[in-house]
């Protein structure tokens, strides 16, 4: 089971130290990241937005470094330029728009196709990359992870305010991205060319622009052989996001559970984990019968223990489920600030808490 390898995409929201609302700074922190460090650090849809990448990771600790170290390396620059790094899954105060967007010739044909749903976006999510044998493998994978990305949602929900009020969901942002064309679960594929089939006449209907606008929450990466996770908030603490990446890819080296999970009732799980998060109920994507979300939780790890063990890791994982039992998923940790301006301080300081 060790040969699956892992890598970690990690979005931020910059903030301005003084009005802790978004800051279109990415072009600075970029520059001033790519200078010294060896990390990918890339662009995102806005540029009150900034990405940053592991590499490949073979071994839990190696996982472990490059989460952490990469983190690192654009709380370092954004300190340099004058704003502030934020895990956050979307701007607490404010909003990362209306444009100046992302000064880039394929954002503006997105603006001009997708109009309004691009402004004031600025949704941050993480994204996991697990290294698969090809794209029939990544087919397989997509699948097998379909009835947990409920499940994961929940763990990673972080995003419970915008514009300075509490939205009653725990995850806002994934309702904010589940308004694109192409977004949330993906369908249930029986090949590569069902794939290709389906995202031909996506194209073509104009829904997406190119392939790469396929914003599915697993899809086959288009440059790599891996499977794409999409489906979490960034999270606030750099341990929730080696934990997560450790259970994405777990799912796909165990593969899928029993049962048929159809489209409706896998929505329906979406939303009721993107309204509690892992602190209130969990709808079964299969029967969509309703339990506390962390006892969905400790089927995934249950689900995933063979290969978990195999890593030495399912202590690790089952000790931070227990300690997220107790604490709350990030969206629970935010509510428990007293205003909107405390609430970005406190997410400042944990975005950095654990490097």
């Amino acid at each position: 089971m060790s040969e699956y390898t892992v890598g970690v995409e990690q979005e931020f929201l910059l903030v301005d130290p003084q009005t802790r609302r978004p800051v279109a700074r990415a072009e600075e922190v970029h520059a001033a990241a790519r200078a010294e460090k060896p990390y990918d650090v890339q662009f995102e849809l806005t540029p009150f937005q900034i990405e940053v990448a592991t590499g490949i990771c073979a071994t839990p600790a190696e996982l472990d470094q490059q989460v952490r170290r990469a983190r690192k390396v654009l709380v370092d620059a954004a300190d340099a330029v004058g704003c502030r790094l934020v895990a956050v899954g979307l701007p607490p105060i404010g909003e990362a728009g209306p444009p100046p967007g992302t000064d880039d010739p394929r954002y503006h044909r997105i603006e001009y196709s997708h109009r309004r749903l691009v402004i004031g976006q600025g949704a941050c999510g993480m994204h996991v990359h697990v290294g698969v044998e090809d794209r029939a493998a990544a087919m397989r994978a997509s699948n097998a992870l379909r009835p947990w990305l409920p499940t994961l949602l929940a763990l990673s929900a972080n995003s419970p305010f915008a514009n300075g009020e509490d939205t009653g969901y725990a995850s806002w942002r994934a309702m904010v991205w589940s308004r694109w064309p192409v977004s949330g679960p993906p369908p249930d594929f029986d090949s590569p060319e069902h794939y290709d089939r389906v995202v031909e006449a996506l194209v073509r209907s104009g829904a997406l622009i190119d392939r790469a606008m396929v914003y599915w929450d697993v899809r086959p990466a288009v440059d790599w052989p891996t499977v794409e996770v999409r489906v979490s908030d960034i999270p606030m603490l750099a341990s929730e996001a080696v934990m997560l990446a450790e259970l994405i890819r777990a799912i796909v080296v165990v593969g899928a559970p029993e049962g048929r999970v159809e489209d409706p009732v896998l929505r329906a799980a979406y939303w009721r984990a993107a309204r509690d998060g892992a602190d209130g109920l969990s709808a079964n994507p299969i029967t969509g019968r309703l339990s506390p979300g962390f006892e969905q939780a400790d089927a995934l790890v249950k689900h995933c223990a063979p290969a978990l063990r195999d890593r030495d890791q399912l202590s690790t994982v089952e000790q931070h489920l227990e300690w997220l039992r107790h604490n709350g998923c990030g969206a629970a940790r935010q509510r428990r600030t007293e205003d909107a301006e405390s609430l970005v301080d406190m997410l400042i300081a944990k975005t950095r808490e654990d490097l």
